[in-house]
């Protein structure tokens, strides 16, 4: 009995081999409809983002509230709701968002993710340095191509240029570093500098100038401190390896592209010759041997060395990418740039504001008076009256001040209804005159219809305002006396 009980024990498998569960294709099943009003996104340094913060104060930020709904998907990935499509394309027209001062990448939800996805950031490059004579639409192309794939630029010959850069909105790789500066051999010879600025990136690393990771814990920051140990960095740095599709001597194509059109492109991740492209190359070389098939094969050679120079070109009709457009809006999608190394070297070191308040309102109401060593005194434009200020730590100033004739008006206090010292003295010293009319007696006093009038006049008061004569005639000049 124990031998066949160990027979069936040594039989049976610890992971049971089970048919996968199909889940059926129903309605019921999907939430496509809620989906499709959502953004996904993923947090490129996890050690210095919290999933927890991203979803509770990116709404705050996008001041919408109650209008989005935040899914933490994984460690890395988040999901935001949206009510209203109007929402949803406004936050996505707004550029990079950030979280704890590190960028996030966003994109709009799909159904079949493409392998890349979440793998880019659409940011505006600010170009500096750019040749006088080189500030063709094709150079400008090729300049902003050095910090990413190209979308659009913001360029207008026609419009006058105040600033002292030109902008491009680029695609931009996670896994690649910024490009701070590039140099250009011009035809003549010259050597110059082209400069990059990128709107609405905060922090970065500023060894290797990538986003994923702070200074700290960058490998070459680590390597050139002497330290060894591994660094656990994020999915975001996984660089896409580059495979050179070699042909074959089969392939009709062996010999004709040269080895720098295979492979994928470093700045899009995408093969440099679309597949699309490659199988029209070989339908039309699919020709018997003789002149003709040299001829073709020499005409397919040709048009690619032509396209060697020409970015747009390659990206147009090798790559079959749709073009690169300009805009005439200078100011389109325009966001800050920031540079924390001059803030670090000011050493600034800002007030608290409720002390710096406190302290200010120390100075300025005590018992009613301003006490200050040397009050600023400032007279506005259009007002004769100054106003003393005393500026407080917040920028705004405290103290009392008169409005002018085009100003607001004070409050004025509303009129006392007692009588004048005229009429009250001459009520407390006169005496009624006896009515000459008929008049109905009640009791031991008399109630006539008109008002009585005092038997004597009664000399009015010295200080009353209305018989105090003025010191200067009217109409006659300053008197002599």
């Amino acid at each position: 009995m124990a031998s066949q009980l160990n027979k069936a024990l040594l039989n049976m498998s610890l992971e049971e081999e089970e048919e996968p569960f199909v889940l059926p294709d129903n309605p019921e099943y999907y939430s496509t409809g809620r989906n499709s009003l959502s953004l996904v996104g993923r947090i490129l340094n996890p050690q210095c983002q919290s999933m927890s913060d991203v979803i509770l104060d990116m709404p705050r930020k996008w001041k919408l509230y109650d209008r989005v709904k935040g899914v933490a998907i994984s460690k890395e990935r988040f999901q935001f709701i949206f009510k209203h499509e109007h929402d949803l394309q406004d936050v996505l027209d707004r550029g990079v968002h950030t979280s704890n001062l590190w960028p996030l990448a966003l994109e709009r939800w799909v159904e079949r993710p493409p392998a890349d996805y979440l793998q880019y950031l659409y940011i505006w490059v600010r170009m500096r340095n750019v040749p006088i004579n080189h500030r063709s639409v094709k150079a400008l192309f090729t300049w902003a191509g050095f910090a990413g794939e190209v979308m659009e630029v913001a360029y207008d010959p026609e419009k006058p240029q105040v600033k002292d850069y030109i902008r491009a909105y680029i695609k931009f790789d996670v896994s690649k570093p910024l490009r701070r500066s590039r140099k250009v051999t011009l035809p003549g010879g010259e050597e110059v500098n082209i400069l990059y600025d990128y709107e609405r990136i905060q922090k970065r690393c500023y060894t290797c100038q990538r986003l994923t990771h702070e200074q700290s814990h960058c490998p070459f920051f680590m390597k050139e401190q002497g330290v060894t140990e591994k660094i656990a960095t994020s999915s975001a740095e996984s660089i896409l390896s580059v495979r050179m599709e070699i042909a074959d001597e089969n392939d009709p194509l062996f010999g004709v592209i040269p080895e720098s059109h295979l492979g994928l492109d470093p700045l899009s991740g995408k093969p440099k010759i679309a597949k699309e492209v490659l199988e029209g190359m070989r339908a039309y070389l699919a020709v018997p041997e003789g002149p003709e098939k040299i001829a073709r094969m020499e005409r397919v050679r040709k048009s690619i060395e032509d396209l060697g120079n020409d970015p747009i070109g390659q990206k147009t009709m090798l790559m079959l990418e749709p073009a690169p457009t300009i805009t005439t809006n200078l100011d389109k999608g325009k966001g800050f740039v920031f540079n924390f190394s001059q803030q670090k070297e000011t050493g600034y070191k800002p007030e608290k504001l409720m002390a710096s308040a406190i302290d200010a309102g120390n100075r300025v109401l005590q018992s009613g008076k301003m006490v200050t060593s040397k009050p600023k005194l400032k007279v506005q434009s259009g007002s004769s009256q100054p106003e003393f200020l005393v500026e407080g730590s917040t920028g705004y100033s405290a103290g009392f001040f008169e409005t002018s004739t085009s100003g607001t008006a004070p409050k004025k206090p509303k009129a006392r209804r007692r009588p004048g010292t005229y009429t009250r003295k001459a009520n407390g010293k006169g005496s009624g005159k006896g009515d000459s009319g008929s008049g109905k007696k009640v009791g031991r006093g008399e109630v006539t219809k008109i008002k009585r009038k005092a038997d004597d006049d009664v000399e009015p008061s010295q200080s009353s305002a209305r018989f105090k004569k003025p010191l200067v005639v009217p109409n006659e000049g300053p008197s002599n006396i």
